[in-house]
């Protein structure tokens, strides 16, 4: 029998990113040396006052089924935290919470895309992006862009793909892959495009608003132009800041009727989310920021680690990230050289490739919508992004102008 499955599966794929960290997870449980630098996991604890809360939640019976939009308690430490962190008024009625941002965003495209909707996406992108518009029946549409400009969305580009169909702008920052921040003059002009756009509706992707290399506070479209927030979702979590990815818990604030309807689509697939991974969030959110100096002190070092010896690589090309997990970097020179049993290199897929044979374990920018370009994690251990660096570097140093 061929099971026939349906034309909206077809459209997506598996994750990039996940299929890459199976790929060096298989090649290390079979003995090889790999350094994996793919997923943007922070290698650190869940903080311990967190992981308290949750065995207190277990012990006082807090295991039953919880409301679709999120607890109360959660939901107000979730406004208080908009309140003081970003500057952000928000009602209650208008924050959710689902299992984890991927769910918010997935939510908040299958309540309001409908066929020949268009989404725009700047690139590079999160992967979970275009997937989720295509299964919900959108059309993605990708806002190229370059190193020069810093991988940003300009004020003029946005405005050229702007069409009669937009219905969403993502941005997300600091972003993934890129690391990039939009400063207030940068989101000042943005701002002035979409408000002659009144019916394009923005995604505001935070959830890496406090791994920041520069010292300063979050800053986001909504600081400087709080005019738009009548049609903007912001979307946060705990999962990157608090090191909680494996907790699943997410948050959406926006509109009230777009957050109305994301907890109808949300009520009819998973309901709510895990009432320990919501008291879990809880603490999180109560319990402050005073850890997270020294966590981000450490990316920075890391950052500052592999930029540097990349930097220095013939061949490659750095964007330095100002913030984030990742290290992006143009492998455009390294096409048409060829590697020691003479394989020619035409693609950043090959560059993935060699360097897994290498030893070192990355994400091809083509999942990101940008090549030649590689993605590199730095949510791991410092001695692996010192010693993973070297491998890489030597691994260049190998390659050949012309073959043997």
């Amino acid at each position: 029998m061929t099971m026939r499955l349906s034309r909206r599966v077809s459209r997506v794929s598996l994750s990039a990113n996940a299929a890459a960290k199976a790929t060096a997870t298989a090649l290390r449980e079979a003995g090889q040396d790999i350094i994996d630098l793919t997923t943007g996991e922070p290698d650190f604890d869940t903080p311990e006052h967190i992981k308290q809360a949750a065995y207190a939640a277990i012990e006082s019976g807090q295991t039953k089924y919880t409301p679709t939009p999120g607890i109360r308690a959660l939901r107000l430490a979730v406004q208080q935290k908009l309140a003081q962190e970003n500057g952000l008024p928000y009602q209650l009625s208008a924050i959710c919470i689902a299992n984890g941002a991927k769910q918010v965003i997935f939510n908040a495209f299958a309540a309001t895309l409908d066929p020949g909707d268009e989404v725009l996406l700047p690139a590079p992108y999160w992967p979970t992006f275009p997937d989720s518009v295509r299964f919900n029946e959108g059309t993605p549409v990708f806002i190229e862009s370059s190193l020069a400009q810093g991988c940003k969305l300009t004020a003029e580009r946005l405005e050229a793909f702007i069409t009669a169909n937009t219905r969403w702008l993502v941005l997300n920052s600091p972003g993934n892959p890129s690391g990039a921040i939009y400063d207030q003059a940068e989101l000042e002009s943005l701002a002035s495009v979409l408000r002659r756009f009144p019916n394009v509706l923005i995604l505001l992707d935070e959830l890496y608003e406090h791994i920041r290399f520069d010292d300063q506070p979050p800053i986001g479209l909504l600081n400087v132009a709080p005019d738009l927030i009548e049609r903007t979702l912001v979307v946060g979590g705990v999962s990157k800041t608090y090191a909680m990815t494996g907790w699943r818990v997410g948050f959406g604030a926006g509109p009230e009727t777009l957050i109305n309807a994301m907890s109808v689509v949300q009520s009819q697939s998973t309901s709510g989310a895990s009432s320990i991974g919501q008291a879990a969030a809880l603490a999180a959110f109560q319990g402050g920021l005073a850890f997270l100096p020294n966590q981000v002190k450490a990316y920075r070092a890391r950052r500052d680690l592999l930029v540097n010896v990349l930097s220095a690589v013939d061949g490659l090309e750095v964007l330095v990230p100002q913030g984030g997990f990742f290290v992006f970097v143009c492998c455009r020179g390294l096409l048409g050289r060829y590697c020691p049993d003479g394989r020619l290199v035409t693609s950043d897929s090959d560059v993935v490739e060699y360097l897994l044979e290498a030893g070192v374990a990355g994400v091809a920018g083509n999942a990101y919508g940008l090549s030649p370009w590689v993605r590199f994690s730095i949510a791991t251990a410092t001695h692996d992004v010192e010693e993973a660096s070297k491998r890489i570097a030597n691994a260049c140093a190998a390659l050949t102008r012309s073959s043997v």
